[in-house]
């Protein structure tokens, strides 16, 4: 099939030649690529509370903080939790509570306007648990508002109705260090004239600290609350130094030996506030290790200083790889070969937490971060092999052995329901969301069909040509055909699927699309139906949610109003994303929506800047819906490419 007269061949090639030759120059002399994991300002913000706990702050460039904090400020007073949101209360008095304690004013221009922002939307009360957690180790919250979470928990055994391994791997390295710090219950008065009184819409002195009721079944955990505040005032908590020990030894093992714990911000934080509560000394070297993971995290420039949540090098060089390959470049092309080997070596070879429920699988995983021994993830895992797959190495044994590895663990790791979660396997006790603690609504992490689908996807693009890989494929059947049956489950009525890690709709459907049409020819010879009509259906939906620019977007609001579903401005990701999944349907059904697809490539390249990279500030990345999104700032490049490539592969049929 040859395409003419829709998208210029000399713009195309021009387009994904300035692609590649932007990431290239942005290779890292070790081999990977890694940008920017943009989120809040409640990052920087409790990180600059911790530095004044461990009365480090002299030594970090916390005047640059205070820049970055007031550039980030809307005209409306508020900070955002994502580009665009309107601005949001807790996100707000967090950024409040960083400046006041930097010494800022509140008669500062800048914190009168975030006054009336906050206090027009029901002031310190109604922020969320977290926001009053960091207000209470300060004494602009009282502990009695906080839920509280006995030190028990961690003594309970497995094959117990709960223990701390059916929460999530994100809020478990969280929580743990959480136990003691909401049994200490310390006040750090590094400042005695700072409070936030002026942030209590009904002011401080009339405020009710305690947790509010949702009038159904959920208030049995105010109840227990109720109990456990009750053991706390006369000191009649069972079991709780054994707890605390418990509590203390586990944060010890799991710091990594660059001082990480969970290579993430939130259990690395928690983990120090929880030592602090235990008085290490702030030369201790595990006290040392851990601010210097922090610190390994910070963006400072001339002007700004910022915290990032996470870091994403695996990740960001997984997909670097897939676009340049599927965009023209050789697979033993010098920085291919030079990152996938880079990529060999950060397979995690050791046991993690996921080997609690999982007692059968092997190591062979690998993290988003540079350093998260024990929090392997199957969407970095599958991403990682299909890079592997496409390169070629001068070890062509050692790339096969490390491939045959990853799979056997992500295999092991499929849950009861079928699909694949990001962290563990069946960790998926709903009602844990419900606790007051939990009011992100993130504690677990059930199978999703966006990280099902990236396995599947993993699955059907391992080498025809291997006679190994085909085999290990045929004795997967029975796991394949329950994943299938799950993402059949996981469809919408109107045809899409929900994007648990990536903005919304565009993105989980994008990845199933590409999942089901790589593995539909292994489905249809194990004498099944073809999955055109749930691909067609998903491709129509697609198609129906079209900019008129030619572009895709959705906002993050998607997540709260489902009327917003597909709905936004057209942003360079989720336009890739939603030709990435055009094209993958159209492999299947023989009928490509060229007019359509055009349309997204014209927009593409129209946007392209002259260096090569595209421009987006929505954020694209979800890391818990409706409370916490991330811009990748890779996002908006290689997923272009791959469209590009993927485009240009089909110019040529």
């Amino acid at each position: 099939m040859k395409i003419e007269n829709q998208v210029s061949v000399t713009q195309l090639k021009d387009a994904i030649a300035a692609s590649q030759n932007f990431l290239f120059s942005q290779q890292n002399p070790d081999g990977y690529w890694w940008a920017e994991l943009e989120s809040n300002v409640t990052i920087i913000s409790e990180i600059i509370l911790l530095y004044k706990i461990w009365g480090i702050d002299q030594t970090r460039p916390l005047s640059k903080a205070e820049t970055y904090l007031r550039s980030q400020q809307r005209d409306h007073g508020g900070w955002e939790l994502f580009y665009g949101d309107g601005g949001e209360l807790s996100t707000t008095v967090e950024a409040y509570m960083a400046l006041k304690i930097l010494g800022v004013s509140e008669t500062d221009h800048a914190l009168i306007k975030a006054k009336k922002f906050i206090l027009e939307r029901g002031g310190i009360t109604k922020t969320r648990i977290f926001t009053k957690l960091h207000l209470a180790l300060i004494g602009c919250y009282e502990w009695r508002g906080i839920p509280s979470i006995p030190p028990w928990i961690m003594l309970l055994p497995e094959g117990s109705p709960f223990t701390i391994y059916e929460m999530s791997s994100w809020a478990r390295s969280s929580t743990v260090p959480l136990l003691i710090v909401f049994d200490k219950k310390p006040i750090f008065r590094f400042d005695s004239s700072l409070n936030l009184d002026e942030l209590y819409t009904e002011g401080r002195q009339n405020a009710i600290f305690e947790l509010s009721k949702n009038n159904d079944w959920t208030d049995i955990f105010i109840g227990l609350d109720h109990i456990f505040k009750f053991s706390e005032l006369f000191n009649i908590i069972p079991l709780r130094e054994q707890g605390l020990k418990a509590a203390e030894k586990w944060i010890l093992e799991r710091q990594e030996i660059t001082g990480d714990w969970a290579g993430i911000i939130p259990a690395m934080l928690n983990s120090l506030l929880a030592l602090k509560c235990l008085n290490y000394s702030v030369s201790d070297p595990i006290v040392q290790r851990g601010l210097e993971a922090i610190d390994n995290f910070a963006i400072e420039t001339e002007e700004t200083y910022r915290m990032q949540a996470c870091v994403s090098p695996v990740w960001d060089t997984a997909w670097v790889i897939r676009a340049l390959i599927e965009s023209g470049i050789n697979p033993d092309h010098p920085a291919i070969t030079q990152s996938s080997e880079w990529l060999i070596r950060q397979q995690i070879l050791d046991y993690g937490d996921w080997n609690i429920k999982n007692k059968q699988g092997k190591p062979g995983g690998w993290a988003f971060e540079f350093m998260n021994q024990f929090y392997p993830d199957l969407d970095d895992s599958a991403v990682v092999v299909m890079a592997l797959n496409q390169a070629k190495i001068a070890d062509e044994s050692l790339k096969t052995a490390t491939i045959t590895r990853g799979i056997d663990w992500m295999i092991s790791m499929q849950c009861k329901a079928g699909g694949w979660a990001a962290f563990d396997m069946d960790n998926d006790q709903d009602w844990i969301n419900a606790v007051p603690y939990g009011d992100l609504k993130a504690m677990i992490d059930p199978n999703t069909a966006d990280v099902t689908a990236r396995v599947i996807e993993m699955l059907g693009e391992l080498d025809p040509n291997s006679s190994e890989f085909q085999l290990k494929i045929q004795s997967l059947k029975p796991s394949i055909e329950r994943a299938i049956s799950y993402l059949k489950q996981e469809q919408e009525t109107d045809g899409s699927w929900f994007g648990r890690w990536g903005v919304n709709y565009i993105y989980g459907t994008s990845g199933v699309l590409s999942a089901l049409a790589v593995i539909n020819p292994i489905y249809k010879q194990w004498g099944h139906g073809c999955l055109q009509p749930l691909m067609k259906r998903g491709a129509n939906w697609l198609v129906s949610c079209q900019n008129i620019d030619g572009g895709w977007g959705e906002t993050c609001h998607s997540y709260n109003n489902p009327k917003l579903k597909g709905k936004g401005v057209s942003t360079a990701s989720q336009t890739a994303w939603a030709l990435i999944g055009l094209m993958a349907t159209g492999q299947v059904t023989g009928s490509y929506e060229m007019e359509i697809i055009t349309a997204g490539i014209n927009y593409l390249i129209s946007t392209q800047l002259s260096d090569g990279r595209w421009d987006e500030s929505e954020f694209t990345g979800t890391g818990f819906p409706g409370h916490f999104y991330i811009k990748y700032h890779y996002y908006q490049h290689y997923f272009p490419l791959l469209a590009l490539g993927r485009y240009q592969k089909l110019q040529e049929l």
